[in-house]
């Protein structure tokens, strides 16, 4: 029998907090949540199945499997010496000159990988111990490196912009890879300057004097997967491709790379790439067809125009609802991981957003960055356990390293919220909206 929708709203969320907090895998909680609501409502189990199939049925989710094989491809075969030798070349002769490699290397690798996870583990495992080496202390190279890593979540190729556009419908993919350039050079820009300030007060070294020889050099060697890059948010901003077939493209490119010209791969690690990149779809499309439940009963209970009816409550003045926006991604991303999020958020922000004047694509790249912040922070933050691990180091001194390059992430969440020219310019400028 049927209940009001109040009692089924009250089922759904507090079964969903309540699992959340008993630390459920993320997609039981969503569905089992999911299933309860149905169930309140009188809807039959085939429904259930309908709205899992429903919301993994898109052309442009296609992207997703292929941009994720493309950044294992990529980050298993070989270019993360060259991305921070080209790195060290740019900027290593700077005060502190490791932790802006560190950075600047982030924005490299992230635009191959996409994400923040694969960043720290994989130009962690190189930087952080030549960091100590060269005198870093142990607990803020960590920081760095996994503060810097959330840089790959906004540059692109990223596939959580391509589950963004899914979730908010209608938004250019293209539109969204132009708008996350600048936002992540701003990014690494604040956390260049924090490390900067903190390098001069504890005397860290310098590196070798600049030389646009080794820059040249350098940047010959590695454009190689710099390539992979051009062949994606070209191909996709210039209309050549789809998001789909550019990812498609951009895999077999990687392959290419990783295997004929880096050589860091041989075919047997291939077929291990491959295997973890089934691993991970596995986990990401189990999400993404959860959450579609979740998302269907969301609107079928008018979760969300209630959601936005609180926040005018609250304050009509734009400015506040954009820092409750904010707030309200910042504690999902303590106990949620960042796909559920974009995934159950994007539905019930995104008409609040726009109601303020803020553009969805200017939105995807709060929600995203705000998600970053998330990673880093516990209890469920999975960038902080890596860098944690791969450091050596144990959190608590992590986290307390990484407190000033909060407060550079959080200015920098607060520039991108009230000058949405920084998420725009681009987008506007190539005309890819």
């Amino acid at each position: 029998m049927a209940v009001s929708n109040t009692t089924a709203i009250a089922i759904f969320l507090i079964s969903f907090l309540v699992m959340i907090l008993l630390r459920f895998p993320i997609a039981y909680a969503v569905a089992i949540s999911g299933v309860l609501c149905l169930f309140s409502q009188g809807l039959p189990l085939s429904t259930l199945c309908q709205f899992m199939v429903k919301g993994i049925s898109s052309f442009s989710l296609m992207a997703v499997p292929f941009f994720i094989t493309m950044g294992v491809l990529m980050g298993s075969g070989g270019i993360s010496d060259k991305l921070i030798a080209l790195a060290d070349a740019c900027v290593g002769w700077m005060t502190g000159g490791m932790a802006m490699v560190n950075i600047v290397a982030s924005y490299f690798f992230g635009g191959i990988s996409g994400s923040a996870a694969a960043d720290t583990a994989s130009l962690g495992t190189i930087l952080i111990p030549m960091m100590v080496e060269q005198g870093y202390d142990d607990d803020f190279s960590t920081a760095v490196t996994i503060t810097s890593s959330c840089e790959g979540l906004l540059v692109p190729p990223s596939h959580n912009m391509v589950i963004y556009a899914t979730s908010a419908g209608g938004v250019s993919v293209g539109a969204l890879f132009l708008a996350g350039y600048l936002p992540g050079a701003l990014l690494a820009g604040s956390l260049m300057v924090g490390s900067y300030i903190i390098s001069k007060k504890r005397n860290y070294p310098k590196g070798a004097k600049f030389s646009i020889k080794n820059l040249v050099k350098q940047l010959g060697t590695s454009i190689w997967a710099l390539a992979a890059i051009i062949i994606v948010v070209v191909g996709v901003v210039g209309g050549v491709f789809t998001a789909t077939e550019s990812a498609a493209i951009a895999v077999i490119y990687s392959l290419i790379v990783s295997v004929f010209i880096y050589k860091g791969l041989d075919w047997k690690g291939v077929w291990n790439v491959l295997e973890d990149c089934v691993n991970t779809l596995s986990i990401v499309m189990i999400l993404i067809s959860t959450s579609a439940v979740f998302g269907n009963c969301l609107t079928r209970l008018h979760v969300p125009d209630m959601a936005a009816n609180a926040v005018w409550g609250i304050s009509s003045n734009p400015y506040v609802i954009a820092l409750l926006l904010n707030l309200i991604l910042l504690v999902l991303g303590c106990i949620m991981d960042m796909a559920p999020i974009i995934l159950i958020a994007t539905p019930i922000l995104l008409p609040i957003a726009t109601s303020i004047g803020i553009d969805p694509i200017q939105l995807g790249i709060m929600i995203i960055l705000n998600c970053g912040i998330g990673l880093l922070t516990p209890p469920v933050g999975a960038v902080l356990f890596i860098g944690s691990a791969v450091g050596k180091v144990k959190m608590e001194r992590v986290v307390k390293a990484t407190l000033p390059f909060y407060l550079c992430m959080i200015i920098t969440l607060l520039l991108i919220t009230f000058i949405p020219e920084i998420s725009l310019f681009l987008p506007n400028v190539l005309g890819s909206k």
